[in-house]
C-alpha cells in the first residue's frame, strides 16, 4: 500500500514517527508521499523524506498563503531546480483553493503560479479543493497540466469526478470512505472505475468518523482498502492491485 498523503513531517508525529513507520511497514504500507503546505515545512519534509526512504511534494497550501506571493514563488522554484534531479521529489503541491478559510484573490494567484511551476518542471500537482471546485475546474481547463494530478480528500458526486477525470486528474480518497452518511463519495466510488482513484489519509487529520477525536495515521489504509473492497465487490488484493498502479503511474514512483 502507498498513502498518497500524508503529513508525517508535522509535530503531531514528532514523538513516535519511527515507531510508526515501523507499524506501517508491518502493515504492508511499503511508501507515502508527505506533500509540501509551507515555505518553512520544507527542509523538515525533506529531512524526513530522506530519513524514512519515502517521497515528497513542494508547495503552498491556501490556509498559508504568504504576505509576498511572489517571494515564495521564487523559493518555491529554486527548491524544484533544486531538487529536479530528486527522485523523491514526485509533484507540486498541496495546492489550492479554500473558500472556508481566509478565501481571497490571493488564493487564486498563488495556486495560478504553482500550476505554471508544475507545467515547467513536468510534475503532478496535488491539490486542495473546498467550496471551490468550479474557480478550480475553470483554472484547470485554463493550464491542460501534461502530467495531471490528484484532487486530494475527494468528497463529490461522479459528475464532478468525470470533470476532474477529463482534465486528468485522479481522485484521491480517505477517511471519508468509512462514513455511511458519506453518500455522494461512497456512490461516486461504485460508479467509477477504479483507475480513477489513489489511496490517501491526509494523516495527522480527516480521522475516520467513529474516532473523529483521534490523531490519523496511515495505518487507517487498511480499513480504507477494505471499504473500497466491499462497495466495488472485489478482493481487497484486485483493489491494491489496482490503486498501487494508479500511483505509481501518476507519481512515476
Amino acid at each position: 500500500m502507498i498513502d498518497t498523503h500524508a503529513h508525517l513531517d508535522m509535530s503531531a508525529f514528532d514523538g513516535d514517527r519511527e515507531q510508526l513507520f515501523e507499524a506501517m511497514h508491518r502493515s504492508g504500507i511499503t511508501s507515502v508521499i508527505l506533500p509540501g503546505v509551507s515555505v518553512d515545512q520544507w527542509q523538515k519534509q525533506i529531512q524526513i523524506a530522506q530519513q524514512f526512504d519515502c517521497f515528497f511534494s513542494l508547495g503552498i497550501h491556501p490556509w498559508y498563503v504568504p504576505e509576498s506571493i511572489d517571494a515564495a514563488i521564487i523559493k518555491l522554484d529554486a527548491m524544484l531546480q533544486q531538487h529536479s534531479k530528486n527522485k523523491r521529489l514526485v509533484a507540486v503541491g498541496e495546492c489550492g483553493l479554500d473558500k472556508l478559510h481566509h478565501w481571497s484573490d490571493k488564493q487564486l494567484l498563488l495556486l495560478e503560479k504553482q500550476l505554471a511551476l508544475a507545467q515547467t518542471y513536468q510534475l503532478p500537482v496535488i491539490l486542495h479543493a473546498v467550496k471551490a471546485h468550479q474557480e478550480l475546474l475553470t483554472m484547470l481547463a485554463h493550464f491542460k497540466l501534461t502530467r495531471g494530478g490528484v484532487v486530494h480528500g475527494f468528497y463529490g458526486n461522479s459528475d464532478m469526478a468525470k470533470r476532474y477525470i477529463s482534465l486528468g486528474f485522479k481522485l484521491g480518497v480517505g477517511g471519508l470512505i468509512l462514513n455511511p452518511s458519506a453518500k455522494k463519495l461512497r456512490e461516486t466510488v461504485v460508479n467509477l472505475p477504479l483507475e480513477h482513484f489513489l489511496l490517501e489519509t491526509d494523516s495527522p487529520s480527516m480521522a475516520p468518523f467513529d474516532h473523529p477525536q483521534s490523531r490519523n495515521t496511515p495505518l487507517t489504509l487498511l480499513r480504507v482498502v477494505s471499504e473500497i473492497a466491499f462497495l466495488k465487490e472485489k478482493s481487497t488484493v484486485c483493489i491494491l492491485e489496482q490503486l498501487n498502479q494508479n500511483a505509481l503511474q501518476l507519481f512515476d514512483l
